[in-house]
């Protein structure tokens, strides 16, 4: 997808490319699993002079709106946090926008030009609020844990609220990124349909991932186009 695309660099779980898209330098690094790792990925690319990020993955259904191959836009996370807690419990939820720090309206204008992305290649898509967690089990088998019947209730209420999928990852890129001053989009591929899960590799759908990589990269042009005719230096 990048022109002249060139390896960087390959340490523990960030493999790193640099090329160019509408003529513009753009990096591509792999982050690993979770918050933590991302969140150092973040914070390394920014000090390097990234200033728009874009994280493109996966995402499991909480909604019946988002099925299989679903392209996932999130307009925002409810943060919720089970690791660093007392016996795996959930701690207190907050809710994250996508980052607006960055100037008046940087969040929604990547916002929009993945939406737009995704109409213009005719994907289904949801835009909607993701569920960041930090424990891929408590969500995956809760019934294993001390506190099934807690987190039984927690995630009801994620789902009654609106929430449309989770991710391990999101609420970290907004927050960090508002932190930053930095613009901050996600798009990503639905693995499940709503209510159903496997741990088998041989259900995941790895065929459809183009579907949000595809989005990603025709949003980012957006963006670049967009940036190019505000002036804004590259």
């Amino acid at each position: 997808h990048f022109d002249n695309p060139v390896k960087v660099a390959h340490k523990r779980e960030f493999l790193t490319y640099t090329g160019t898209l509408e003529g513009v330098p753009v990096t591509v690094t792999s982050t690993g699993i979770g918050g933590p790792s991302a969140c150092i990925a973040i914070e390394e690319l920014h000090s390097c002079g990234a200033h728009t990020m874009m994280r493109i993955g996966s995402a499991a259904s909480t909604s019946p709106k988002v099925r299989m191959g679903d392209v996932v836009i999130p307009n925002g996370a409810v943060r919720i946090v089970y690791v660093d807690s007392p016996a795996n419990v959930d701690a207190e939820a907050t809710f994250s926008t996508d980052n607006k720090a960055a100037g008046k309206t940087a969040g929604e204008e990547m916002l929009k030009a993945l939406e737009a992305a995704a109409v213009k290649l005719g994907h289904p898509y949801n835009v909607g609020v993701t569920i960041t967690k930090d424990s891929y089990y408590t969500e995956a088998e809760p019934e294993t844990k001390p506190v099934y019947e807690e987190l039984k209730y927690k995630w009801e209420s994620y789902i009654k609220g609106g929430a449309t999928n989770t991710s391990m990852e999101c609420a970290v890129l907004f927050l960090v990124g508002a932190s930053l001053g930095i613009r901050t989009a996600s798009v990503m591929i639905s693995a499940t349909d709503f209510g159903q899960y496997s741990n088998d590799a041989k259900d995941y759908p790895s065929g459809w991932e183009q579907r949000a990589i595809e989005v990603g990269i025709e949003g980012m042009r957006r963006m670049i186009r967009k940036d190019k005719a505000d002036g804004m230096s590259m």
